[in-house]
């Protein structure tokens, strides 16, 4: 029988059978959150997903406790809880099922939804969806875009004034093209929010996604940048195209020899044009710290 033993002595993953269900898993979830993994010893991914949960529950410090049900030998209990296949998790709050799934699924993920059952249930809230946010932006930061964006929006089901999260939440949209979903989320979200200037930047990216849209290909407009290097509109339309195929500092380069070359064309397009690219970065990142040096010598020549 696996069993892990907390500081405080008591029991804080078991396993449960249908004699002990009723107090180790009902009763038990009314003091805290309590989560029940349904697995069977044939089953290939349980025998994944189970050291990856109790490593999570043990990580919550006694918030929450595991309670592990082999449908082989509890049938009742599975069926009662509709338990179609396995591996199926499920968490007791107050003696009611609130939250759970089934299959295999990231570690990443197996984290986040421990944090979310101890931070809704109120323990160790702000630390539980301050490690919610790093496990989503991480999945973020890997490609996982569609598990960020349910993440981030489970978070904002708990916090809905959880700036990371908006910020996150867009951008997961913004790397699928979702770019209508993502100013759908800018629009939406509290004005004291909008207003904040990391928002501010996510805000910059969608206009400059939405722009790289209508550019046309890059080829073409190097063709036509080299034909005539005072087309200033292909310079733009280039300059627009390299930052959505994400060479920012070459775009970066083109405007500040569009502005080079003419400072006034279109109501100083191309300086605009610079100034929502370095919004758009981090204010150290050093595109934005060359890019804006060499435009003020430009500026002041």
């Amino acid at each position: 029988m696996l069993e892990f033993e907390q500081n405080t002595g008591g029991s804080l993953i078991k396993e449960v059978s249908e004699a002990t269900f009723m107090q180790d898993v009902v009763e038990a979830s009314k003091t805290k959150p309590v989560i029940v993994d349904f697995w069977a010893p044939w089953c290939g991914p349980c025998k994944t997903l189970g050291p990856q949960l109790e490593e999570a529950v043990k990580a919550a410090n006694g918030a929450v406790t595991m309670a592990k049900v082999n449908v082989d030998e509890n049938q009742m209990i599975a069926g009662q809880m509709q338990v179609q296949s396995i591996p199926t998790v499920f968490a007791f709050v107050n003696g009611q099922p609130v939250d759970g799934f089934q299959g295999a699924v990231s570690a990443s993920e197996i984290k986040t939804f421990v944090e979310r059952i101890v931070a809704a249930n109120g323990g160790e809230a702000e630390s539980g969806l301050d490690s919610a946010v790093q496990s989503a932006e991480q999945m973020l930061e890997e490609g996982d875009f569609e598990a960020a964006i349910e993440t981030f929006s489970a978070i904002l089901q708990e916090d809905t004034n959880n700036v990371k999260s908006y910020i996150g939440l867009m951008k997961s949209h913004i790397a699928l093209g979702d770019l209508d979903q993502a100013e759908a989320i800018l629009n939406g979200m509290p004005l004291e929010i909008s207003q904040k200037p990391e928002v501010e930047s996510v805000h910059a990216q969608i206009e400059l996604a939405k722009q790289a849209l209508d550019a046309g290909p890059i080829k073409d407009l190097v063709q036509l940048v080299e034909k005539n290097p005072d087309d200033h509109e292909a310079r733009f339309k280039l300059a627009q195209a390299l930052h959505g195929s994400g060479q920012v500092e070459d775009a970066v380069d083109q405007l500040l020899e569009l502005f080079k070359r003419n400072k006034e064309w279109n109501d100083e397009a191309a300086k605009s044009q610079l100034f929502v690219i370095f919004e758009a970065l981090e204010p150290n990142n050093p595109i934005v710290l060359n890019g804006r040096r060499k435009l003020s010598s430009l500026i002041f020549a």
